[in-house]
């Protein structure tokens, strides 16, 4: 009898259906059971994060050459690039459209942010390294690895990259649609996102679009220079999606994207530096909804929001956002002291953005990692005229 296999995008998108509709009726105790395990579980992926960064981006730099140098600069600029342009997109479009969606002076504590079902247990995992000492790790051996004569220690990184592709098909991309299950059915039982969203769904129906737009705009682009049609490009990254859609985590995604990745035609060795590493410091998705939460605050508040302001915010958050950790709620959290020293967020307002931040994070992170395969198609375009 032939087996049925499904693929990973069906059962992600079961998982998130499932738990919307169970998460309604089920009781507490058999919830609690679920917000256990992926209190574990993500755990684990917080320690396996830093190392399914130095495995694959270590290797890659390695194998690239004397090109890796190039390719990080590159791929940083580019990536920044993106971010700023998704930070101005969405403070020219939410200063031209929430004024007619908003209410001055609305008060914040018409918003709470609801406490979800707490777990059994916890088991701290705690990871060896910080995502930026893995990266810089990664770097420096990369670098040096690929300057070096002897293949002795690029066979032992070699070892390691298999050994964390081995952990990543075997352990993670197995147990993702029963974390992204426990996700949805935790949100949906305690009705902590839904209570948000009733507050703001105009804002978030204006951020949601322009995700959507931002995502046809990256790759339109990448589409010029891989001279190919768009939507197609953009239809094969939709598993990638759909999994930060359900993990809320760039980083914890990276196993799919960078699948998704190859299967547009992007090069193994360039997938395998551009994926890992656009996953800490591109993240437009989530510069474009925090741009947009802030500036729809300062709007209800009745506080100024000119384009200086603005400007200025969004250069230093895009450099921020490079140190935000790729797990869920990380780049609200890095970005918490500018939005106190640049435009002056009280402790309540603070509050209020991370709640608001975090209902709608898993659409931001979708979107980054969906970016990451534009730019991962553009890098591959360049480096490879550049090797011609």
């Amino acid at each position: 009898m032939k087996k049925i296999h499904i693929g990973l995008l069906p059962r992600i998108i079961i998982a998130i259906l499932l738990g919307i509709a169970v998460g309604h009726f089920f009781p507490a105790s058999l919830v609690r059971i679920f917000v256990t395990f992926n209190g574990i579980f993500s755990e684990f992926l917080n320690f396996s994060i830093p190392l399914i960064i130095l495995g694959l981006v270590t290797i890659a730099i390695a194998d690239i050459g004397k090109g890796a140098g190039k390719m990080l600069i590159v791929t940083a600029l580019i990536a920044y690039g993106a971010t700023l342009f998704s930070g101005f997109l969405s403070y020219f479009t939410g200063a031209t459209l929430f004024p007619s969606l908003i209410e001055p002076g609305r008060p914040l504590e018409e918003v709470s942010e609801a406490q979800g079902i707490l777990p059994f247990f916890s088991v701290a995992i705690p990871p060896l390294m910080n995502v930026m000492t893995s990266l810089v790790l990664a770097f420096t051996l990369g670098l040096g690895l690929a300057a070096l004569r002897s293949d002795a220690l690029k066979n032992v990184a070699r070892d390691f990259q298999e050994i964390i592709v081995r952990m990543i098909s075997a352990v993670i991309l197995p147990l993702l649609p029963l974390y992204i299950f426990g996700i949805f059915l935790n949100m949906t039982h305690s009705g902590q996102v839904f209570s948000i969203l009733m507050v703001f769904i105009k804002i978030i129906g204006v951020i949601f679009a322009l995700h959507i737009f931002l995502l046809i705009f990256q790759y339109s682009i990448a589409a010029l220079f891989v001279q190919r049609n768009p939507f197609k490009l953009l239809g094969r990254m939709l598993p990638a999606y759909f999994t930060a859609l359900g993990t809320q985590s760039s980083a914890a995604t990276i196993p799919v994207t960078l699948e998704q990745t190859k299967k547009n035609g992007v090069s193994a060795d360039i997938a395998g530096f551009v994926v890992p590493l656009c996953a800490t410091i591109h993240l437009s998705g989530s510069t474009l909804k925090i741009v947009a939460c802030a500036l729809a605050l300062m709007m209800m508040q009745g506080m100024p929001f000119d384009f200086s302001l603005f400007a200025g915010f969004i250069f230093m958050l895009g450099i921020t956002m490079i140190a935000a950790p790729g797990v869920p709620g990380g780049a609200i959290m890095a970005s918490l002291g500018i939005l106190q020293s640049m435009l002056g967020f009280d402790e309540s307002a603070q509050a209020l953005m991370i709640a608001l931040y975090i209902a709608m994070d898993s659409f931001g992170t979708a979107c980054n990692v969906t970016g990451d395969g534009a730019i991962a198609l553009i890098i591959d375009k360049i480096m490879g005229k550049s090797k011609q």
